[in-house]
């Protein structure tokens, strides 16, 4: 189930819920019970694989031409 992060207008207080996609838009009260809260913008992190010592790889080269999609058929 997706994780949902909101913060109290009213306290400041982030907090965070669990719930099904379909209640994503749904209002949230904050744990010291307010009513105005807004739902904030998560961001994920998308990393590509590590070697041994951490450092990121990049994806093999395909060799080819250019273009668009790499084997010289655009030009």
């Amino acid at each position: 189930m997706p994780r949902y992060d909101f913060r109290c207008r009213a306290c400041g207080a982030t907090f965070e819920l669990r719930r099904p996609m379909a209640q994503a838009g749904d209002p949230a009260v904050c744990p010291q019970g307010h009513q105005d809260t807004v739902k904030l913008l998560s961001t994920v992190a998308v990393t590509g694989a590590a070697s041994a010592g951490g450092a990121p790889q990049q994806a093999p080269s395909a060799g080819g031409g250019g273009g668009c999609c790499g084997g010289g058929c655009c030009g």
